[in-house]
Order: C-alpha cells, then sequence, then structure tokens
C-alpha cells in the first residue's frame, strides 16, 4: 500500500473499539430520527397540500369521465390516520438527504480515498434515479390507468342500476403511494447492478445471458407491484427493461476502466527500474 493511500485509510488504518462503533450508529441514527421527527411535523402542517397533489390525477381523470366528485372515509379514523399516512410519505421524501448524509457520515470513515470516490457517484445517482421512477408513474402512469379504471363506471341507460366509484381517500392514497414508491425503488436497479459489478460480483456477459429471465422477471415485478390492470404493469416492466439494458452498458463501462487500469499496472511492473 502506497503511503497516499496510508494516509487516507480508514481511520487512518487505527482500530475503533466495538463498543465505540456502537455508540456512533446510535448517534447517526438519533441524528437520523430527529431529521424525520421534523419533517413529519412539518409535512402535517401542510398535509392538505400533499393530500392534494396526491389526490390530482383522480380528480383530472375524474372531471373528463365523469361520475361522482368526491372522496369518503367510512371509518370514523380514517380521515385522521390518512393526514398521517400523507405526512410520513412527504417525511421520507424531505428526510432522505438527511438519513443519506448520516449513513455516509457512519460508513466514509471506513473507506479509502478511491473508494468514498467511487462510492459517492451512487449516493448521488440514487435519489435522482428515484424521482425519475416517482415522475414517470405520476405524470404517465397514474392518468392512463386510472382513465382505464374508470371506464368501468356505467350509467342508468347501460345498467339498471348505474355504477359509478365511490372512492375511499384512505385506500386511494395507499395505492398511489405504493406506486409511487415501488416505481422508485424498481429505478434503483442501475444503482445495484453498478454496484454489484465494482466488487467483482456479475459481469455484463452474465447480464446479457440472463436478459430473457430479466425480461420475465421485470413483467412479475409489474404484476405483484402494481394494480390488476395491464397499462401500469407494462408501464413499469418496459423501464425495467431499459434500466436492465443500461445496467449492461455501465458494467462494460467498469470492466474497461479495469482492465485499462490492471494493463497500466502491467506496463508499471514490466519497466524495468533506471541503472
Amino acid at each position: 500500500m502506497s503511503e497516499s493511500e496510508d494516509r487516507d485509510g480508514p481511520e487512518d488504518d487505527q482500530p475503533m473499539p466495538l463498543l465505540e462503533h456502537l455508540l456512533e450508529l446510535r448517534r447517526r441514527l438519533m441524528y437520523a430520527a430527529l431529521g424525520f421527527v421534523v419533517a413529519f411535523a412539518l409535512c402535517y402542517w401542510v398535509s392538505l397540500d400533499i393530500y392534494d397533489v396526491l389526490m390530482r390525477p383522480l380528480a383530472r381523470v375524474m372531471a373528463e369521465v365523469g361520475g361522482t366528485q368526491r372522496m369518503i372515509y367510512t371509518a370514523l379514523t380514517e380521515g385522521f390516520f390518512t393526514q398521517v399516512k400523507v405526512a410520513a410519505f412527504g417525511a421520507m421524501f424531505l428526510s432522505f438527504p438527511i438519513v443519506a448524509a448520516q449513513l455516509w457520515m457512519f460508513v466514509a470513515p471506513g473507506l479509502y480515498k478511491t473508494e468514498r470516490r467511487a462510492f459517492l457517484p451512487f449516493l448521488v445517482a440514487s435519489p435522482i434515479l428515484f424521482v425519475m421512477g416517482a415522475m414517470l408513474v405520476y405524470f404517465m402512469i397514474i392518468p392512463m390507468a386510472w382513465k382505464f379504471l374508470l371506464g368501468f363506471q356505467t350509467h342508468g341507460g347501460e345498467t339498471v342500476l348505474p355504477i359509478q366509484l365511490e372512492a375511499r381517500v384512505g385506500e386511494y392514497l395507499s395505492l398511489i403511494m405504493t406506486l409511487i414508491f415501488a416505481f422508485g425503488v424498481s429505478f434503483q436497479l442501475p444503482v445495484l447492478l453498478t454496484l454489484l459489478a465494482r466488487a467483482g460480483l456479475i459481469s455484463s456477459a452474465a447480464l446479457v445471458s440472463k436478459r430473457r429471465y430479466a425480461i420475465v422477471l421485470a413483467f412479475i415485478i409489474g404484476a405483484v407491484l402494481t394494480p390488476p390492470d395491464i397499462i401500469s404493469q407494462i408501464g413499469l416492466a418496459v423501464p425495467l427493461m431499459l434500466l436492465y439494458e443500461g445496467s449492461i452498458i455501465a458494467c462494460r463501462r467498469i470492466e474497461r476502466t479495469r482492465a485499462r487500469a490492471e494493463a497500466e499496472l502491467d506496463d508499471d511492473e514490466t519497466v524495468p527500474p533506471a541503472p
């Protein structure tokens, strides 16, 4: 190990007792929990605004196709707990930078400088990909899925009694929040596969050979995580397949970079020392 790597090593290569590790972990967890509690309080204060944002796709489709323009709740406590869920949902987004920063502060001292430089891009890419997945489902998939599902309403002329949606507020918000998280988490696929490739656990050739299984798995994930309609299932499966292909490209770049670095190291070792 070079002198610079010694200086940049984890905690200057000084071992830390287990108790100190546990105390540091407790401290970071407390800061993360405090950040979430503060974010929850702020989000509960504006929970009706968050509610409006989550409700807007359904309201727009209802205005187009007709039907009841309202939401209901059937349990006495449902209205209160719905606001709590909405506030927790917003707090997860708002407190993520704090939680990620505390995780980084706990892990970073145990990494070498080169490892910290390699890990930081993934720490930045993860929230960006999550937001991309959330925006995709909110602006594209949900409006199409809601329009398809509300198309099953009928009027008095079509059936003996009209069939109209009486949406429960708690049920609807749980569904849309689950969809947003499902798409956001699914969009972490390139981060996961690229980290595994950097660690040498998978290769681009292995990903290419398993492409058929990945396609089937993408549709299974789409069927499990989304409502039982073909639009949202395909809407999740297709981006997952594209992200899988992007992961193959990222793994190939990592392999080329690693091969180039190994070739340079071999050249340095074969050069005879100067007399």
